[in-house]
């Protein structure tokens, strides 16, 4: 998985590639928690995530909890949006 990051003042920008499961899960758990200190618009951009797993979920549901402002995910895929419906993340994230 590649990660990349923008930020701007307080907002930040973390754009994944490829595949967030079991084995890059932990990678992207570091960057987050390296990267959200005084962040307080965290935008994940899934538009070249090409599948996510339950582990890759459980980082998602950590920074949510642990961000003191705005998380929101974007350019989400078919695969990866049929995950977030069937395990009812629809409901926890804010999704474009």
């Amino acid at each position: 998985m590649k990660i990349t990051k923008h930020s701007e003042g307080t907002a930040l920008e973390i754009a994944l590639e490829g595949r967030l499961d079991t084995n890059t899960a932990p990678e992207l758990e570091k960057e987050l928690k390296e990267s959200l200190g005084g962040v307080t618009d965290l935008t994940l951009d899934f538009a070249k995530l090409e599948y996510i797993s339950s582990a890759g979920l459980r980082v998602l549901l950590s920074a949510h909890k642990t961000m003191q402002g705005r998380m929101t995910v974007k350019n989400v895929n078919d695969i990866v949006s049929e995950v977030f419906d069937v395990t009812g993340f629809v409901d926890i994230l804010n999704i474009e």
